[in-house]
C-alpha cells in the first residue's frame, strides 16, 4: 500500500487540562477575550506612471510629496487648519482704517454728536440756498435795480387804477335806478377794451413812436421781441410794428436775413407805434443796458418821439378758439 492509500487517522482533539476545582463548586464558564476590530484596509493609491509607490507613512519618489514633507504637508492638506500658515503681507494704511471703522462701534455720546452735526449741516444748507436765491438782486447793477423798481412802481400804479375803476363801476351799479341799462353800458365798454387788447378794433391815445434804422447794422427778431416785452412791462396797451398788430399770440422769426412777424415780412426802417403813458414808456427803453443801448451796439439808429395821439389801426381777425369755452353763464 502506498502512503496515499493509507487510511487517514482521526485527529485527536487536544483537550486542555481542566482546571482543578474543589468538590461541590459549580464550574464557571470560561471567559473569552474580546476580539479586536479589524482595521479597514486603506485604499491603495493609484500608481503613477514612472514613479514607485512607497508604503504609507514613508516618503517615496512616487508619493507626490516633496522631500522633507510629512503627513499633512501634501497639496490636499495645505488648506486644512493644521497646515502651516504662510507669512501675511503687512496691511496698508487704508486697510487699517477700514478695520478701525467697520464694523462701527458707536457709543451713546458719539450718536448724540452725529445727530447734532447732521442738524448743523442741514441748517447750513438751508441758509446757503436762501442766500443764493437772494444773490440775483445783490449782484445786479444799479441801473438794473432802478429799472426793476420803476417797473414795480408802474405796475402797482396800474393795479391801483384798475381797482379804483372797478369800485366805481360797482358803485354805479348799486346807485343806478336802471341797473340793467347800466350793466349793458359797462358790458359794451368792457368789450371795447378787450377788443383793443385782442387787436380786433382800432385804438388811439397818447404814446410814443419808435423808429429803428438798421441800414448800417443788423437787427434780428429777438431784439424786436425784447423791445416789445420792455414796452409791455412799462404799461403799453396797444402795439403796432409796420402793418402788423402785436398781440399776445404774436411771434417773431428770422427768414432770409429779414424779420417776419406772424408770418408777414417787415421791412426797414422798423416803425413801432405804442399807446400808453409816454412818461413810462420812453424811460423804460432808455435805461442803461436796455433796449436802446443794445440796438446801438449793433450799429442801429434809434429815435423815440412822444405824442399825445397815436393811432393804431392795424387789425387782426378774431379767431374762435377750438377748445376753450367761456365758463360764465
Amino acid at each position: 500500500m502506498t502512503t496515499d492509500d493509507a487510511p487517514e487517522q482521526p485527529q485527536r482533539a487536544t483537550r486542555e487540562p481542566e482546571e482543578t476545582r474543589e468538590p461541590g463548586t459549580v464550574p464557571q464558564a470560561r471567559r473569552e477575550e474580546p476580539r479586536r476590530p479589524e482595521r479597514p484596509e486603506k485604499p491603495e493609491r493609484p500608481e503613477k506612471s514612472g514613479r514607485d509607490t512607497a508604503p504609507d507613512g514613508e516618503p517615496g519618489e512616487g508619493s507626490g510629496a516633496e522631500p522633507g514633507e510629512g503627513p499633512g504637508d501634501g497639496p490636499e492638506d495645505r488648506g486644512s487648519p493644521s497646515a502651516a500658515s504662510t507669512p501675511q503681507e503687512p496691511s496698508t494704511g487704508r486697510q487699517r482704517l477700514v478695520k478701525g471703522l467697520w464694523p462701527p462701534r458707536l457709543t451713546r455720546a458719539q450718536l448724540i454728536v452725529a445727530l447734532l452735526l447732521f442738524g448743523l449741516g442741514l441748517g447750513l444748507a438751508i441758509q446757503v440756498r436762501s442766500t443764493n436765491e437772494n444773490s440775483v438782486l445783490r449782484g445786479a447793477r444799479q441801473e438794473d435795480l432802478v429799472r426793476i423798481l420803476d417797473e414795480l412802481d408802474n405796475r402797482t400804479q396800474r393795479l391801483q387804477e384798475e381797482k379804483q375803476r372797478l369800485e366805481n363801476q360797482r358803485n354805479d351799479l348799486e346807485n343806478s335806478s336802471d341797473q340793467a341799462e347800466e350793466a349793458r353800458k359797462q358790458t359794451a365798454q368792457k368789450e371795447r377794451q378787450l377788443g383793443v387788447l385782442a387787436g380786433t378794433v382800432a385804438a388811439e391815445g397818447p404814446g410814443i413812436t419808435m423808429k429803428i434804422d438798421a441800414s448800417k447794422g443788423t437787427v434780428e427778431s429777438d431784439m424786436l421781441l425784447d423791445a416789445v416785452q420792455e414796452l409791455r412791462a412799462a404799461g403799453a396797451e396797444a402795439i403796432q410794428i409796420g402793418e402788423v398788430r402785436v398781440v399776445a399770440s404774436t411771434y417773431f422769426a428770422d427768414v432770409g436775413g429779414a424779420v417776419e412777424i406772424d408770418g408777414r415780412k417787415v421791412t426797414q426802417p422798423y416803425v413801432i407805434k405804442v399807446i400808453g403813458k409816454p412818461e413810462d414808456l420812453e424811460p423804460a427803453l432808455n435805461i442803461p443796458g436796455g433796449v436802446v443801448q443794445s440796438l446801438e451796439k449793433e450799429q442801429a439808429t434809434v429815435s423815440i418821439e412822444r405824442s399825445k395821439k397815436i393811432v393804431v389801426d392795424a387789425l387782426r381777425s378774431a379767431k374762435r378758439p377750438d377748445y376753450a369755452r367761456s365758463s360764465s353763464r
